[in-house]
């Protein structure tokens, strides 16, 4: 009899089949398949089960990973997508979108030498198929005389409803787009995250008795008043939406655009909606994408497959020190983007319409107390990288309403809304006690697997808080 400690040794880490490079940037669909019954069980037999997992620990939402991985091997997809369910309120969005080499998979036993565990596909797989073969999240019966809203249907105000409908709280998520998600819809593209699968959720979510408002602003459409005076507690789950430009001069000409706008521009052609973010098309055009990060990387394939001549991606230290997935770059890179590292822009160029980017190269600092390094410019290198359309890819930071300012809520320097800290008996509450927050708006631009933890916690407090 096989030794199922040593499985690893015979089976080989291996991804589900990806769409040929070829064919992928015709389209906008998600680029990998899914495990035939046999490759799954196979792969989610690879599992060491390891006595301290520490994938689990890596995880922002410390999943129960060895335990599903052992109901998916034995194809229990029903109990595996509960178990799952239990930490993760979005799983089959958090296996599309998770950087899993930086987080589970790059905290497996077997990533050093044997290759990790293809944590991510599985979670997806699992929750994809239980879906569609009738499972559905348990709920507990309704709670009377309780009401919550949450402000914004993205991640976080997405797991905060989600775990407040399984308390059999009456939750109302209030959200100004026409659809749920957030940028998990809006922001990330089609080929990473299918639209299909947050409109599922959608579904889920109705089911469990939750009930969007869609298309209706806060301060506009209903004032926080109202709401504070109809709702037992708020939570708020805003995002962040203002763009970093890096101050670089030259950001006025045209053919310079910010990378949320850029996409989702895009995404809202796709879908066919009108909403004051026009096309920005990029075809035919020498395109340069400012940054190393996750959205960098959505930039980059974007304008692959809407058909530019030549994209490149400059950033300004190495690539082992890029803050995005590597899974991501390598699509990038896949895909047909250029690579230009080491690169700090020093300004954009052109007259009334962007010709090139003024590059400099840099050198690395030491490693400070969080292990970065800093780049410095290295003098007398700088070159022009020609260029007639320039997407900016360097983050992200609050831009909170108003209306939220005028309530006694309190912000750090970055404009982060301030909250009680986790381990507190109300946690991710504001200086206003009706109030909650969590998500990107109060830790700055991050994960979506982040966002969906603060919004789970926050959930619990809120519960704590109206007394149950």
């Amino acid at each position: 009899m096989a030794d199922k400690n040593l499985e690893f040794l015979d089976i080989p880490r291996r991804m589900p089949d990806e769409v040929p490079v070829a064919v992928r940037i015709e389209g906008w669909g998600e680029i990998y398949g899914v495990y035939d019954a046999e490759n799954n069980v196979e792969q989610a037999s690879r599992c060491l089960d390891c006595g301290n997992p520490y994938c689990e620990w890596k995880c922002p939402v410390h999943n129960y990973i060895p335990n599903w991985l052992k109901l998916a091997e034995e194809g229990r997809f029903h109990e595996a997508a509960q178990l799952s369910h239990e930490t993760n309120p979005l799983p089959e969005i958090c296996g599309r979108v998770c950087p899993q080499d930086r987080l589970c998979e790059g905290a497996c036993t077997l990533e050093d030498g044997f290759g990790a565990v293809t944590i991510g596909a599985i979670e997806r797989q699992i929750t994809d198929t239980a879906l569609a073969t009738g499972w559905r999240p348990k709920v507990a019966p309704r709670v009377a005389g309780k009401r919550v809203a949450v402000i914004g249907a993205g991640p976080a105000g997405l797991a905060c409803a989600d775990r407040l409908a399984m308390r059999g709280i009456e939750t109302v998520v209030f959200d100004r787009q026409q659809e749920i998600g957030g940028l998990l819809t809006f922001g990330i593209p089609p080929f990473k995250l299918d639209k299909a699968v947050v409109k599922t959720r959608r579904t889920v979510l109705e089911e469990m008795g939750v009930v969007f408002r869609l298309g209706v602003e806060i301060g506009n459409d209903i004032s926080i008043d109202q709401i504070l005076e109809e709702f037992d507690a708020v939570f708020l789950g805003l995002g962040t939406y203002g763009a970093v430009d890096g101050g670089l001069p030259g950001l006025e000409l045209r053919g310079v655009h910010q990378a949320l706008p850029y996409l989702i521009g895009n995404v809202n052609h796709l879908l066919g909606i009108s909403d004051g973010h026009p096309l920005i098309d990029v075809s035919g055009k020498q395109v340069v994408v400012l940054g190393g990060g996750d959205t960098g990387m959505d930039c980059n394939r974007t304008a692959i497959r809407q058909g530019a001549k030549q994209v490149t991606c400059a950033y300004r230290r190495d690539e082992a020190n890029m803050p995005g997935s590597r899974r991501e770059v390598k699509n990038s890179k896949d895909e047909g983007v250029q690579f230009l590292f080491n690169r700090q822009p020093v300004a954009i160029l052109g007259q009334n319409h962007v010709e090139g980017v003024l590059i400099a190269e840099t050198e690395l600092s030491l490693p400070d107390d969080r292990g970065r390094r800093s780049p410095r410019n290295i003098p007398g290198s700088e070159t022009v990288l020609p260029a007639d359309a320039v997407i900016l890819a360097f983050g992200f930071r609050p831009d909170p309403p108003t209306w939220l300012r005028e309530l006694g809520v309190g912000f750090d320097r970055r404009g982060c809304a301030m909250t009680t800290p986790e381990g507190s008996p109300l946690a991710y509450q504001t200086e206003n006690p009706k109030l909650f927050a969590g998500g990107d708006m109060v830790r700055g631009s991050d994960l979506v697997v982040t966002a969906v933890y603060e919004g789970r916690e926050a959930a619990t407090s809120i519960a704590r808080y109206i007394g149950l």
